[in-house]
């Protein structure tokens, strides 16, 4: 089980933690990866994109001119695909992009960001995300003692006030429970913070 150190608010080493070899020391699946985040972004799109057939267009319905004897092309409507200002042929629909993955799938995705992160240095364990208010600059402050990242995803266990409003105004910050924590977001964001007890609840919840 791999031993990761437990740092105060200060970025000072205060003890010890062990996270569990299937979560934070599994092999890193790139192909788990790409999928899990390819569903995500899938799930988010709107799909409210639209755009009018011959139908839906306005203008008259009325023949432009007789079928014959004028010379020019047959023509039976102003709202025509093939005119300026006329309706348009096969575009896009709203529709739903979401699709299912296999839990199995996600999870594993969860398992090799967590361990992939941990790999690279790029996670830390923080005993807790305990501050003295909700102020901007708190967070901001606590921030530049761990080297000031440009992006930094929070993971606590449990809702922490002070923590979600002192860091929403932050650009490149963001505060997540760990229940709800995703692959996109460990693979979006440079730097994560979880707090002791969010590293606890991953280490037991994905084993």
């Amino acid at each position: 089980m791999p031993k990761v150190d437990v740092v105060n608010l200060d970025n000072q080493k205060v003890g010890e933690i062990e996270l569990s070899d299937a979560v934070f020391g599994a092999a890193v699946n790139e192909a788990l990866l790409y999928e899990s985040v390819r569903h995500y972004m899938a799930c988010q799109r709107a799909g409210t994109h639209k755009t009018k057939v011959r139908a839906e267009v306005s203008g008259s319905g009325k023949k432009l001119w007789r079928q014959k004897g004028t010379g020019r092309a047959r023509m039976g409507s102003i709202r025509s695909p093939l005119w300026r200002h006329g309706g348009t042929v096969h575009g896009p629909v709203p529709r739903d992009y979401s699709y299912r993955l296999p839990k199995k799938m996600l999870l594993g995705a969860l398992r090799s960001a967590l361990s992939a992160k941990l790999r690279d240095g790029e996670l830390k364990v923080v005993q807790a995300f305990s501050l003295a208010d909700h102020k901007t600059k708190t967070v901001a402050s606590m921030l530049k003692k761990f080297d000031n990242p440009r992006t930094c995803l929070f993971v606590e266990a449990s809702e922490n006030r002070n923590l979600e409003l002192g860091a929403r105004n932050l650009p490149g910050v963001k505060t997540v429970l760990s229940r709800a924590v995703t692959t996109y977001d460990l693979l979006r964001y440079k730097h994560v913070l979880l707090s002791e007890a969010a590293a606890k609840k991953l280490s037991e919840g994905l084993a």
